[in-house]
């Protein structure tokens, strides 16, 4: 289950590998790719984070914002970045409350299931997709949304 299409996406703050926080509302005025998914460095979520990765450049011909979020915090998310040569910045949900308010919180474990929402320049959601087990199908789904 995800937000519902046509919804604006509930604003939020958090920490951003950026240096500085994240607020949504701050980031808009061109379209973005908000995804995510439930840990640093396990198997198929770098999948869907090199996905992304190697995904950028269609992303940003098509003037699209990417940004990861999970509940790892900054330091961890910073060597995940680093060490997979991430082009964009993860956000860190610590507390799981943006998680839980975008319908990507998985309530006995607490991680943050793997669901992909596009955002249209004016914060609506335009698509959204989840699969926890497909991490590569999150990229197909959006880029066909976008078309």
């Amino acid at each position: 289950m995800a937000l519902p299409i046509g919804t604006s996406a509930p604003d939020f703050t958090l920490p951003s590998t950026s240096g500085s926080d994240f607020t949504l509302s701050k980031n808009l005025g061109k379209p973005l790719v908000l995804f995510f998914y439930p840990k640093d460095f396990t198997p198929g979520c770098t999948a869907e984070a090199c996905d992304f990765r190697d995904n950028m450049s269609v992303f940003s011909d098509l003037e699209v914002q990417v940004i990861g979020v999970s509940r790892d915090n900054i330091a961890t998310h910073n060597k995940f970045r680093a060490e997979h040569k991430l082009p964009y910045h993860l956000l860190a949900d610590v507390s799981g409350k943006i998680s839980a308010l975008y319908y990507a919180k998985i309530p006995v474990l607490g991680l943050s299931k793997r669901l992909t929402y596009l955002l249209n320049a004016e914060g609506k959601i335009e698509a959204a997709f989840s699969d926890m087990f497909d991490a590569k199908a999150h990229i197909k789904n959006m880029l066909k949304a976008l078309k």
